[in-house]
Order: C-alpha cells, then sequence, then structure tokens
C-alpha cells in the first residue's frame, strides 16, 4: 500500500502587492483618520461606512471591456441555487459606492447630501515600490448640488485638514483647474466631436508634468524621442492646433486675474471654455472670502490629472517641501491629495443627471510625509512594564497594572518566564518601554517600588560618565502607595 503523501505547510509570505501593518503603523494611522474626521464633521458632513463588496455592475466604470472582469479590480462569481452567477468584486475606490449609496438611498437622504468615508481600497494593478494592492483613502463628497460654493468648500476644507493634521501653511499647495476650460480648448482646436483624437489629446496633457511644454508640443504634432531613445509617434496635429492646448498649458500668471485672463485668450469664443473659466473665478473669489489667499490654495491650469474622469473643477494638493529619494536625489515630495466635479457617475443608475464634487486623500502618503518632517515620532512608546520578581504574588503585580490602567497610563505584566530577570528588560527595550517597575521579596516587605526610567538610562549608557550616573539617576525607590504619581512625573519628563 502506497504511502500517503504528505501535505507540504503552507508558506507563511505575504501575498505579492500586498503588506502587513504593526502596531505602531496601525495607531498612527488610526489617529490621522480621527483627526481627518474632526475636520470634516466641523464641516457638516457626515460619516458613512459602504460596503467593501460592490456588484460588477455597480463598479462598471472603472472595469475594462473584457468577458471576466479580473483586471483592476478583485473579482469572482457568485452562484444563487439555480446556477445563475452574479459578478462581485472589491471595492476600487469610495467613489463608486457613494454613487450607487445615493442611487439607492436619495428618497432618504438629504438633498445635497454631505458625507466622508475612510477605509481601505482593492486594485489588481500590478505592483511596485510604495504601490500596494490594498490601501486607505479618506474621502469627502457632497451629492446634489451645482453650486461652486461646494467646490470651493471642499478646497478649504482640504487645506485645514492638511494644516490641522501637521503639514505646515507654505509646505503644501491646493491647486485648482477645470475640465471645462479644456474642454473650451479643444473647441478652440477644432477638434469637434472627433472623440479619437480627443482623447489623444487628453493622453498627451497628462504627460505635461513629465514631458514640460517643449515635450507635450512634440507630441501633439510630429512625436518625439524619449530618454531611452525610442520616438514616440505624436498625435498628428499642426503647429497652429496644438498652440491652444499649449497656451492653456502655459496660461498660469502672477495672479488669478493674470491667468484667467490667459485662459480666456486660449479658449477663444468656446462657450463651455468661458462657463469653465466664471466657475474658477466664482471658486477664486469664494476662497478669498474665506480667507484662503494664493499661499494656500491657488488657481493653476497645470492640474491635468484625471481630467478625463470629471466634468468639472479639479483639485490637487500637493506637498512642496523637498526629500531625497532612493538615489539620493532631492525632489518635492508631491501630491497627497486628488479631487474635483464628475456630474456623470449617479447618472449611470438614476439616468438622470445628479451633480456631484469631492476629494480623496491618500492616507498612506499623508503618513509618509509627516515622517519625512519629523511630525510622528519614528518609534512608537510602548507600555510601562511591570516585572515579575516572585511568580507567587502575580496577583500584587496585577494590582499595579490595575493602578497604572485606571490612571490612564499604559501598561502590562511581564507574562513570560520571570526567572531571567535580564530576559524581562530586554522584552521592555524591544517594546520599547519608557518604564521598568520593580517589586522583590525585600521591596513588598518595606512598602516601596523600584522605578527605572528606561528611556534616561539608554541615553545615559550611550555617552555618560560615571560621574553623570552619580548626578542623574535613572532608577528610583519610592513608597508603594506613590507608584502612580513617580510614573506620571517620569513620563512627564520624556515627553
Amino acid at each position: 500500500m502506497a504511502k500517503p503523501k504528505k501535505q507540504p505547510r503552507p508558506k507563511a509570505v505575504t501575498p505579492k502587492g500586498f503588506r502587513d501593518y504593526f502596531g505602531q503603523e496601525v495607531s498612527q494611522r488610526t489617529e490621522m483618520l480621527r483627526t481627518i474626521a474632526d475636520v470634516y464633521h466641523r464641516y457638516g458632513f457626515d460619516a458613512l461606512e459602504s460596503s467593501a463588496v460592490e456588484t460588477v455592475e455597480a463598479l462598471g466604470k472603472f472595469l475594462p471591456d473584457v468577458d471576466r472582469p479580473n483586471e483592476g479590480v478583485f473579482a469572482w462569481q457568485e452562484f444563487d441555487d439555480g446556477g445563475n452567477g452574479d459578478w462581485m468584486a472589491l471595492r476600487y475606490d469610495l467613489t463608486a459606492p457613494l454613487a450607487r449609496v445615493y442611487a439607492q438611498h436619495r428618497n432618504d437622504l438629504p438633498t445635497p447630501y454631505r458625507r466622508y468615508a475612510m477605509g481601505p481600497v482593492w486594485r489588481n494593478e500590478k505592483p511596485g515600490p510604495g504601490r500596494y494592492r490594498q490601501f486607505y483613502q479618506c474621502d469627502a463628497d457632497t451629492v446634489g448640488t451645482a453650486s461652486m460654493a461646494a467646490d470651493a468648500e471642499i478646497c478649504a476644507m482640504l487645506s485645514d485638514t492638511l494644516e490641522t493634521v501637521g503639514i505646515p501653511r507654505g509646505d503644501y499647495l491646493v491647486r485648482v483647474n477645470n475640465r471645462k476650460v479644456l474642454n473650451g480648448v479643444l473647441e478652440a482646436m477644432g477638434l469637434g466631436e472627433d472623440v479619437a483624437a480627443r482623447d489623444n489629446v487628453l493622453r498627451t496633457i497628462d504627460k505635461f508634468d513629465k514631458v514640460g511644454e517643449a515635450g507635450v508640443r512634440e507630441l501633439l504634432t510630429k512625436g518625439r524621442l524619449d530618454a531611452s531613445g525610442a520616438f514616440i509617434d505624436g498625435v498628428g496635429l499642426s503647429d497652429d492646433q496644438a498652440e491652444p492646448v499649449i497656451a492653456f498649458l502655459t496660461s498660469k500668471a502672477a495672479d488669478t486675474a493674470g491667468t484667467l485672463a490667459n485662459l480666456r485668450a486660449a479658449v477663444g469664443d468656446s462657450k463651455i471654455g468661458v462657463d469653465g473659466i466664471a466657475e474658477l473665478e466664482q471658486i477664486g473669489s469664494l476662497l478669498d472670502a474665506g480667507g484662503y489667499g494664493a499661499d494656500r490654495i491657488e488657481i493653476d491650469p497645470s492640474v491635468v490629472r484625471g481630467l478625463g474622469y470629471y466634468t468639472g473643477p479639479v483639485y490637487e494638493a500637493e506637498l512642496t517641501f523637498e526629500i531625497f529619494d532612493e538615489k539620493g536625489r532631492k525632489r518635492q515630495f508631491g501630491s497627497v491629495s486628488g479631487g474635483g466635479r464628475y456630474d456623470d457617475l449617479v447618472k449611470r443608475f438614476t439616468g438622470q443627471e445628479v451633480p456631484a464634487t469631492g476629494v480623496s486623500i491618500g492616507v498612506d502618503r499623508l503618513l509618509a510625509a509627516l515622517r519625512e518632517k519629523g511630525r510622528i515620532a519614528a518609534q512608537a512608546t510602548g507600555p510601562v512594564v511591570v516585572t515579575v520578581m516572585d511568580r507567587d504574588r502575580m496577583a500584587d503585580y496585577q494590582a499595579m497594572v490595575a493602578e497604572l490602567r485606571n490612571a490612564g497610563i499604559r501598561a502590562e505584566v511581564y507574562l513570560g518566564n520571570p526567572k531571567n530577570f535580564g530576559n524581562q528588560l530586554k522584552y521592555a527595550d524591544k517594546r520599547n518601554s519608557p518604564i521598568a517597575v520593580i517589586e522583590g521579596g525585600d521591596e513588598k516587605a518595606n512598602g516601596i517600588v523600584q522605578i527605572k526610567d528606561l528611556i534616561l538610562g539608554a541615553k545615559i549608557a550611550e555617552s555618560a560618565t560615571l560621574e553623570e550616573w552619580k548626578e542623574r539617576p535613572s532608577q528610583f525607590e519610592v513608597p508603594r502607595g506613590e507608584l502612580v504619581a513617580k510614573v506620571r512625573e517620569i513620563l512627564d519628563s520624556q515627553d
């Protein structure tokens, strides 16, 4: 009889494109989400937590035109008892679920409906450095009003949010543009309803931040050589046709009035272009009235990311301070948030145009920015560790921990093998604990406890002489009844 084949053990590896988050990272993200939610709530937005799973039909705007929707999203087919199968998918972002929720519950929701949502989204895309298939988004949207006041409010709220989480004024800029202005430029180029040509121009405009004015001009006309020496075919426009696009992308002036004047020249007689400029003018006036100057929010026609998706104003928050990349080169940190007006998304469900505008913050990128600025500690402080000198007196140690916790101090009892005291201190070091509490038999008999300042002790051990040890003690002996007060005193000194 053949010997049964041994089942191989599963490999303990994270799936490709995903990662695990440990205590400090989770705590930092939770705190950031709470801070952002406070700002959104102050602006009158209500929380919404929608399902992580949507039907493929609801997410259809983001899926490729293939029989099996397994590109771009994580999808599967769910069969009923009759053998009929519906496609389900993990949400790709937080905007498509909002469109479904509003269409489904619009009769019960106020108009306009102001909501914020926070949570993970999943994209079945090729992962890369810093690019994961699961990541957090933090969105705020207003559905049901075409007023430019909603767009101005989103920009103001984005500015306030960045400053509240720790990005100081001068280290960020919220930049605003309008898809209607670009549509006016396309009309001025004479492209009319030539969808293919318009799409080619849009794709070229999206490369402006990479290839600059000269590169876009070449790509719109005869083509260009890229950095590798390969030739990229151009769209085939004439120089005259390309000129309105260049005028649009380079129309930013020293002030808002100058920028708007340049945009008017770029769109010519196009009605939709003129309407878009009027909307930008309204947004600018509303922001000025609220005290949001050009040092925080500015009209900038070079904001082109995602213009094909939006129907009106678009905005992007960019962090302007410099960091060093993996090759040691200086560069700006870049975008951490983007959004705009999308008046067609709910229409997919209702058949009627429902105006909407919103913004999405990349939480992981914003956290990375705060770490770069030193606004978040590189290592989180762990709990106070109560060591165990006598395993038969565990109740005494648990009583100490309870007192500390009841006083709002994070604390734990060492639960490993207490035989080797050195291992207990090594454990406390690994936990980045600020304090160790020690009560042996002699201390118990004398009604005292030893409190060891582990942070100060580590610093002294690194550089101090013997005399400095004497002048700056890192271990204190206090009456048992003063445990909480002394621990709090040491924690305050460490802060």
